[in-house]
């Protein structure tokens, strides 16, 4: 992707459109987060970003296949297995998996989809947006919330 793409898998989109994109989602769609691939390990990316997410006033719901409680959240197995609303799915696996997340999170009603940085999956991005969700790819909101200024709960 050139610079004009960065985070968002469209052609010719400023960075200024990324940015609302962004904002839309950390702001606007919703404060349930379901955040896919978050475990109790500590060194994993998913952990950190969950506590920043939490300390923004989000309400994290982690996914993964040990369904682990995780920063007080019980987890689930599955983005289907998840009994309430998500608004947003937050994508920590790898690439080749990513779009197989982003269909479920069609599948549960999610508002939007958000895949992490180094998750990229271009055709999925366009399922996405085309089904009329907000997404943004290779991004991290524990990186995105200080950078817009957009504040929480401490």
């Amino acid at each position: 992707m050139d610079g004009g793409t960065e985070g968002t898998g469209r052609r010719a989109v400023s960075a200024a459109d990324v940015d609302a994109a962004v904002r839309e989602i950390l702001t606007a769609t919703g404060d349930t987060w379901a955040v896919v691939g978050l475990s109790h390990n500590t060194a994993r990316a998913a952990y950190g970003v969950a506590r920043v997410l939490q300390r923004a006033g989000k309400r994290i719901v982690p996914v993964h296949p040990k369904a682990e409680t995780v920063h007080g959240e019980r987890g689930y197995p599955s983005l289907a297995q998840v009994p309430f609303p998500v608004d947003v799915v937050d994508v920590f696996v790898n690439s080749d998996l990513a779009g197989e997340v982003a269909d479920q999170a069609l599948e549960v009603g999610a508002k939007a989809v958000w895949f992490q940085l180094g998750v990229v999956d271009e055709a999925a991005y366009r399922r996405v947006r085309e089904a009329g969700l907000e997404m943004v790819m290779d991004r991290c909101p524990a990186i995105e919330i200080p950078r817009l200024g957009i504040g929480g709960r401490g």
